[in-house]
């Protein structure tokens, strides 16, 4: 299993347009980039590549690196910066199944698999799936699990992806608070590789109207608001779930130059071979 990083930012990513704070600076002085959030899974078995979340970066992203297009994608939630990459399809494609989860959401009133063959219903190309939470779907060779985690006030879901043949497993957390399901933790759990929602440090926590949440034993919150963990929290679940290595992902701008880049924090173009 090959794992890229085509994208590690958030919605705005680093640098920002029209952004010229420190951060940002350094990240154009480093020659380094967080595009919005995807991930690119080959299967060395097979030949076959499976993409987690559509960026709307994705024209750039498999431009600039050596990736092939994805044979299947999967997506985890409804938000832009997840999902509208899905609109590159149209004539990249001559068929792209789309796998997402069947759970009417009680905020739009359907399921994110609705919502992606609604919104995409003029590419021909896009085969939506939908699959419950929980239960296995195979695709590219893979095992793949969605499991609900925590992402006020839409659904969202986490994915462990298992290679049957090799035991090589990739656990992604979505976008969540560091408050994730113990159901879904077990599904997620020990995996040689996670990719963790942490958007902020905790020390920013006293700048957001909620303050932050799940605080540790020291005090450090876990929780940035109600949608996404700190980089503390993304680092404590990695922990919890007995991670081998864990990557900080859906990073935001706002971390300080000093800290934006230190241990932990993926930068995009990051490989890693499970």
């Amino acid at each position: 299993m090959e794992v890229t990083l085509l994208g590690t930012g958030d919605t705005t990513g680093t640098p920002t347009p029209g952004c010229s704070c420190d951060t940002c600076e350094a990240a154009r002085e480093r020659g380094v980039e967080r595009t919005r959030y995807s991930v690119h899974v080959r299967n060395e078995r097979t030949g076959e590549s499976l993409l987690v979340d559509a960026s709307p970066d994705f024209r750039y992203q498999f431009l600039e690196r050596d990736v092939d297009l994805p044979d299947a994608a999967v997506i985890s939630h409804i938000h832009f910066d997840h999902l509208d990459g899905l609109g590159n399809a149209y004539r990249l494609f001559s068929d792209l199944p789309v796998y997402a989860a069947d759970e009417t959401d009680p905020a739009t009133g359907e399921s994110v698999a609705e919502t992606i063959r609604s919104d995409y219903d003029y590419l021909d190309a896009v085969t939506v799936s939908a699959q419950s939470p929980f239960e296995s779907f195979e695709t590219c060779g893979f095992e793949v699990t969605l499991v609900p985690v925590d992402h006020p006030p839409l659904v969202c879901y986490g994915l462990a992806i298992e290679d049957p043949e090799t035991g090589a497993k990739l656990s992604l957390s979505g976008d969540t608070s560091y408050d994730v399901p113990e159901r879904s933790r077990e599904v997620l759990a020990d995996p040689a590789l996670l990719l963790a929602d942490g958007i902020v440090t905790a020390d920013l926590c006293q700048h957001h109207p909620l303050g932050g949440a799940h605080e540790d034993a020291d005090g450090v919150p876990r929780t940035f608001g109600t949608k996404h963990m700190t980089v503390e929290g993304a680092k404590s679940l990695g922990e919890d779930l007995g991670a081998d290595r864990t990557r900080v992902v859906h990073v935001s701008h706002y971390i300080s130059a000093d800290q934006a880049f230190g241990d932990g924090l993926a930068v995009d173009g990051e490989r890693y071979e499970l």
